[in-house]
């Protein structure tokens, strides 16, 4: 088993500016197959954005994701961890702060991300959860 989370992350972090509309970011996931991207300003995070965001806080509203921003719904309470992180310190960052990704960072830098299926798969690989994330997107 992965003792670091460099080991599991994903080294592949799409990222997008504040100004970055909803729909852009939105095809930005389907075409790279992601539920989220980093939102960066000058090389620092500033947020992360999800699907689940965009349904959330723009479409189930009736905003217009042609003309809502990124920085407009993006959940701006980032939780990392450094490259160096043990699996366990993922893991209790992810409990303590109710997230299921972290950008991880060496120094200001995101480097990698991890999901709470990345670290389902590596931990128990018997887990519901690890053969829902290791399954082929519905399409």
């Amino acid at each position: 088993m992965a003792d670091s989370i460099a080991e599991v992350m994903s080294e592949t972090v799409h990222t997008v500016a504040p100004e970055t509309t909803l729909r852009e970011a939105a095809r930005i996931m389907r075409d790279e197959d992601v539920g989220d991207v980093v939102v960066t300003d000058s090389g620092r995070i500033r947020g992360v954005l999800t699907d689940r965001d965009i349904v959330v806080r723009c479409v189930a509203d009736e905003g217009d994701p042609d003309r809502v921003t990124v920085g407009q719904v993006c959940s701006a309470e980032v939780v990392t961890v450094p490259r160096q992180s043990s699996l366990r310190d993922a893991v209790h960052a992810m409990r303590t702060s109710s997230v299921r990704r972290l950008p991880v960072v060496d120094g200001p830098e995101v480097v990698g991300i991890v999901t709470m299926g990345d670290l389902a798969r590596t931990i128990d690989e018997d887990s519901a959860l690890a053969d829902v994330s290791a399954a082929p997107p519905n399409r």
